[in-house]
């Protein structure tokens, strides 16, 4: 293990210890984008002195105006205690309310977020001391959550991910999977399955090659793929075809070996406590021409690179039996001093996959950064031209006892665009004298932007073993001003050979 693991520091303070001030919350325009502040008080403002990190966000599929935003919540950036925050909005992300934490004053950490085909959001959410894991559910759009597992019922270890079933006709529909570091475990494993929305989770069985950081979905026949790495350079697409299965214990059926281009990174120049990124897996289930495939991105050194990650992707058109050669999303010239890093994916139920990150391309220090954003309408062949989304803010600064801005940021696509949740630190602390980290909301679509028609960077070629087919071509031509708007209803999402598990190592 080469990152620092979760760990219980500093417990906390009692009520009343921080005197907080409050200044207007941010509100950022970029040009046609506009970034709202998430974490604020019940007045809306900002909070002077706390921190907030590692965004994941959910979207109602029935009613799009009705998001929620989870994190990592510092009451003030002076400990390292930390809580699971969360926040949500009723009018499409414009206006937020953060009610609290889920238990306020017990040290939770890695918040993962999903919502079913109905509008239910649930949030996964690591106790710390015990690495053990639980399911919140909302039922009213973030505003309320109740547990639906005892306090680490849900098994769980480090770095966590899970995702929701949410394909009516699927055996599994609601089902809950979720996957997790094997070597910190609550008890051991690195999966388990939920059949009844989070209230109870099988016994944790192992994965093939006990996959790391990464993250996993349905496809529109109930099979379930799982993407990680090995902390490095290798990277794995693991398929069960009977996890929707009920009536037996999950099994893994296929794992394929998958060329991403280049290795994760711990401890960068721009993160040095924390990941450059994690591997997204994201299944189409459009129903279209590009239904069914396997879209993985993760930022990455590329291969004889000695500084800086780019957002690489690949796709698989045969249900994972083979992936395309990795394509770089990032269209700016290579120049391996700059940062590409917790680059994401979502799809569209209509096929379009939209991918943002973090950049430094335009920074002389090579560390100040920006969110960017690019799609594909041709299921990946081709890529638009990078838009960039936010203002430039340094990643540097706001650091609640720990030397990162996250791990992750999180984004959920529509037939129109992406509900992106990202770290910033625009907002300026006079009292530490540096900017503090907070946690944003901005709306990204592909009319909202103004570049020109994409056309093909690089198309994907096969691996040794890997056809790929190009499905269609680009056509959408970025010029109008996006606006936060209802959300149409996206359609769920959807194969490699088992090998044991080591004995999980001991917890710290």
């Amino acid at each position: 293990m080469t990152e620092p693991l979760e760990k219980y520091e500093m417990p906390p303070a009692a009520l009343g210890t921080y005197r907080l001030d409050t200044s207007p919350r941010m509100i950022k325009p970029f040009g046609v984008f506009t970034s709202y502040q998430v974490n604020v008080d019940a007045n809306g403002n900002n909070i002077v002195g706390d921190a907030a990190n590692e965004p994941s966000i959910a979207v109602d599929p029935t009613d799009g105006n009705k998001i929620t935003i989870g994190w990592r919540q510092f009451d003030t950036y002076t400990s390292n205690f930390r809580q699971s925050g969360y926040g949500y909005s009723t009018d499409a992300g414009v206006t937020w309310h953060f009610p609290g934490t889920l238990q306020p004053g017990v040290f939770r950490s890695d918040p993962v977020l999903d919502f079913d085909d109905t509008g239910n959001f649930f949030y996964l959410s690591l106790l710390v001391d015990t690495f053990c894991g639980d399911i919140w559910r909302s039922t009213n759009g973030g505003q309320s959550w109740t547990e639906r597992s005892p306090n680490g019922g849900a098994h769980s270890g480090d770095k966590e991910w899970f995702t929701v079933d949410k394909t009516p006709t699927s055996m599994g529909h609601g089902f809950q999977y979720q996957f997790w570091t094997g070597f910190f475990a609550c008890d051991f494993g690195e999966f388990s399955r939920s059949t009844d929305g989070g209230a109870t989770w099988q016994s944790p069985i192992n994965i093939p090659n006990d996959p790391d950081w990464g993250s996993l979905d349905v496809a529109s026949n109930g099979y379930l793929f799982i993407g990680g790495n090995d902390e490095g350079s290798s990277f794995w697409c693991i398929r069960s075809t009977n996890a929707q299965n009920p009536g037996v214990t999950p099994t893994f059926d296929q794992v394929t070996t998958v060329n991403m281009g280049g290795s994760i990174v711990y401890g960068g120049a721009v993160n040095p406590g924390g990941l450059a990124g994690q591997t997204f897996l994201a299944v189409d289930r459009s129903g279209g021409s590009t239904n069914n495939n396997i879209y993985m991105v993760t930022s990455v050194q590329p291969f004889g690179a000695g500084n800086g990650t780019d957002v690489m992707f690949v796709r698989s058109t045969d249900g994972g039996v083979t992936f395309s050669a990795p394509h770089r999303i990032n269209d700016d010239p290579i120049n391996h001093n700059k940062w590409h890093y917790f680059g994401t994916i979502g799809v569209a139920p209509n096929g379009r996959i939209d991918s943002v990150w973090l950049d430094t391309r335009n920074a002389a220090n090579n560390t100040d950064s920006q969110l960017f954003y690019s799609y594909s309408t041709d299921g990946g062949v081709t890529w638009a031209p990078n838009v960039a989304v936010s203002s430039s803010f340094t990643p540097l600064e706001g650091w609640p006892q720990q030397n990162k801005i996250g791990d992750y940021i999180t984004v959920v696509s529509d037939n129109s665009g992406g509900d992106v949740a990202y770290s910033a630190t625009f907002n300026f602390n006079p009292t530490r004298g540096q900017h503090e980290q907070d946690v944003y909301f901005v709306r990204v679509s592909p009319s909202g932007g103004p570049t020109p028609t994409p056309t093909a960077t690089a198309t994907p070629t096969a691996t040794p073993t890997a056809t790929v087919t190009p499905s269609s071509t680009p056509t959408a031509s970025p010029t109008a001003t996006p606006t936060a708007t209802p959300r149409p209803t996206p359609t769920p999402r959807a194969q490699p050979t088992p090998r044991p598990h080591p004995t999980p190592g001991p917890r710290p």
